[in-house]
């Protein structure tokens, strides 16, 4: 039996911040790396500025563009939401937790994935809010 392992990066993504691929499959798993609201022209989803140059960060949109971001590099690896199996999230503050967890909850159910939530000090960047990782199932076609 042959293990099919593929890596690849999505020029229509937002590009890795360093040396690693979007997305990883392995045999039936994909494995999806860290994701933030991060869009292609490195602006972020969630955030504005108002007239006084103040930056406001919104939990609930950078979730939704999160989980979309991430619906979408499933997609390139013929997969979708329903097939992840485990999500890693990381928020900068858990203050923030009741908002991400109802965006959260418009997307999986209690029959969906494991979950694991955890405070980190700070992400890549001063705007994000929030970043997550996760791991799909998808039996291949034989």
């Amino acid at each position: 039996m042959t293990k099919t392992i593929k890596s690849e990066v999505l020029k229509e993504k937002a590009q890795p911040l360093g040396k690693y691929p979007h997305y990883k499959k392995v045999g039936d798993f994909v494995f999806v790396s860290g994701t933030s609201s991060r869009r292609k022209d490195n602006t972020h989803e969630g955030v504005f500025v108002d007239l006084e140059g103040n930056v406001h960060l919104d939990i609930k949109k950078q979730t939704k563009a999160v989980i979309k971001n991430i619906e979408a590099i499933l997609k390139e690896a013929d997969c979708t939401l329903k097939d992840v199996v485990d999500v890693t999230t990381f928020l900068v503050n858990m203050k923030d937790f009741n908002d991400y967890n109802e965006v959260y909850g418009s997307f999986f159910n209690h029959d969906g994935p494991t979950r694991t939530t955890v405070a980190v000090h700070q992400l890549p960047h001063p705007n994000l809010l929030i970043e997550m990782k996760v791991i799909a199932f998808k039996k291949n076609k034989k």
